[in-house]
């Protein structure tokens, strides 16, 4: 962020944040997301500025103003979310929109097999998200003017319709195995249960911060991909996410003596998160797990088609990430019968 925008940010937080006064400083997170986020510093405290990149954006990533809405509607609940301060929409303070809110103090737990933890520690954080996946879930969207937040009707059968079609518009080479898992998707679709709640879309252990010292979460990040719909996609994006090998690329336990390192099995999260919401575990959760497998799969063949096409900002990572196709469509095929 250049000392311009700097002093226009400045300018706008004085008429928009509470308290707020200059000068302000500005420190850009390493963490790679999508909407570049910085730390700013002033003399009346801290706090966190989230922007659309920059360049030409397709027409609804990047939501900024929806990764707002959520948060800020969530403040009064038992879902721990940072204090929402405002959102600029105006161009003319960064080109693009932004929000600022307060900045939380906590540890950013990448890996999930937590090296450096105890046994015991490791499993009350895991237990810990497993409480508070549970709590997003149970919050009423209605209740809390979210109740237009995604669409209605049947979740899976929309999401499955819509990533299908795109695998066919992004395929560059013959897929067996995502071709099959496709097939047997559709007709293993279960018959929409009724549960229709927010959905974090990309809950995972690196989107959240844990206290310094305790195992308590003190917020949950990264809303980009949040909507209404069926809350076990965000059970079994953490369930698929486990079964990737270890390591910084993959973030998974594959492998991994999950007793010995005081970890819980796959079902044993499962059945913790399900006591929490006070409901059954599903007979049929591998039909879920396949689901995101196959959903990361698919966005995965899009990244690989922009590369080769030439309209990826990192073509050789992109042509890195598009081979992992054939193992998500292979793990995909692994889940469907493997819980339950």
């Amino acid at each position: 962020m250049t000392e311009e925008e700097l002093a226009r940010v400045a300018r706008w937080m004085a008429d928009h944040v509470p308290d707020f006064a200059p000068p302000l400083r500005a420190e850009k997170f390493a963490v790679g997301q999508s909407n570049p986020t910085y730390r700013l510093t002033s003399p009346t405290g801290d706090y966190v500025l989230r922007r659309k990149p920059p360049g030409q954006l397709l027409k609804s990533a990047h939501a900024v103003d929806r990764e707002h809405r959520v948060q800020r509607a969530l403040r009064d609940t038992p879902v721990p979310v940072p204090r929402m301060y405002a959102l600029c929409e105006d161009e003319a303070v960064l080109g693009v929109a932004f929000y600022v809110m307060d900045h939380v103090d906590g540890r950013n737990i990448v890996d999930p097999s937590m090296p450096n933890e105890t046994p015991e520690m490791r499993g009350a954080i895991v237990r810990e998200m497993g409480r508070v996946l549970a709590a997003i879930h149970a919050v009423k969207p209605e209740a809390v003017g979210l109740g237009d937040f995604g669409p209605q009707g049947n979740y899976f059968a929309r999401q499955l319709g819509r990533w299908a079609k795109q695998y066919e518009a992004t395929k560059t080479e013959a897929q067996p195995d995502m071709d099959r898992l496709v097939t047997w998707l559709e007709s293993a679709l279960p018959e929409d249960d009724g549960q229709r709640t927010l959905v974090h879309g990309d809950y995972r252990i690196d989107n959240l911060l844990f206290a310094r010292d305790r195992a308590d979460c003190v917020a949950v990040l990264d809303w980009e991909l949040s909507t209404l719909g069926h809350p076990f996609a965000d059970l079994a994006g953490v369930i698929l996410q486990w079964q990737l090998p270890p390591g910084a690329e993959g973030r998974g336990l594959r492998g991994i003596d999950r007793a010995a390192a005081g970890l819980p099995t796959d079902e044993g999260f499962i059945a913790g998160y399900c006591a929490g919401r006070g409901i059954a575990v599903p007979g049929d959760f591998g039909f879920y797990v396949a689901f995101c497998a196959f959903r990361m799969a698919a966005i995965l063949q899009g990244v690989k088609k922009r590369a080769l096409d030439g309209n990826a900002a990192n073509p050789e990572k992109g042509l890195k990430l598009g081979a992992y196709v054939p193992e998500f469509a292979r793990l995909g095929w692994d889940a469907r019968h493997a819980y339950g």
